[in-house]
């Protein structure tokens, strides 16, 4: 299989909040910055793959800082390690408040994204080779991620399997 650099997966977005965007106290609302977080490692994952991607988890996302209506918010993205057919990308965001210039990191992500096939199996993707220090870091720390979210996710399926589908809800 093929190798990729980081940096050939890197993404930008810059966006103002405005007003539609905030909840009651004037800051971004969270599933936004969410929907946000999701498209730019999508885009991230498909400049890697050159497939088409799905979601599989996200780590988390905490609020690190609030975004208030009128800032810019920035976010970065880029794949930090590959498996077979899944890519870890990294999101960092950003706010600007574009009248003093001051700057925070707001939030920092973790999402597991896999290549699919025209029929929607997954399929295998280049490794990730990381070239700054900041990639190497997060390439070697990627393992004990993926573990973390394996262990999640089979909590989650017994968990659900307890709640079931049944009615009333």
């Amino acid at each position: 299989m093929s190798e990729k650099f980081c940096k050939e997966s890197f993404v930008v977005k810059t966006s103002i909040v405005l007003p539609p965007d905030t909840n009651n106290y004037g800051t971004l609302f969270g599933g936004k910055l969410m929907e946000y977080i999701d498209d730019v490692a999508a885009i991230s994952a498909m400049r890697h793959s050159r497939k088409n991607i799905v979601t599989a988890s996200t780590d988390s996302v905490d609020f690190l800082h609030p975004i208030h209506e009128g800032n810019s918010v920035c976010l970065e993205s880029f794949v930090t390690y590959t498996g077979r057919t899944s890519m870890e990308v990294f999101v960092r965001v950003i706010a600007e408040d574009l009248l003093t210039g001051e700057r925070n990191i707001c939030a920092l992500s973790f999402l597991t994204m896999v290549a699919i096939d025209e029929n929607g199996k997954p399929t295998e993707v280049p490794k990730v080779v990381p070239q700054s220090e900041i990639e190497r870091e997060l390439y070697q720390s990627a393992k004990e991620r993926a573990e973390v979210r394996k262990k999640r996710r089979k909590e989650t399926e017994n968990l659900s399997k307890k709640f079931g589908t049944g009615l009333p809800w």
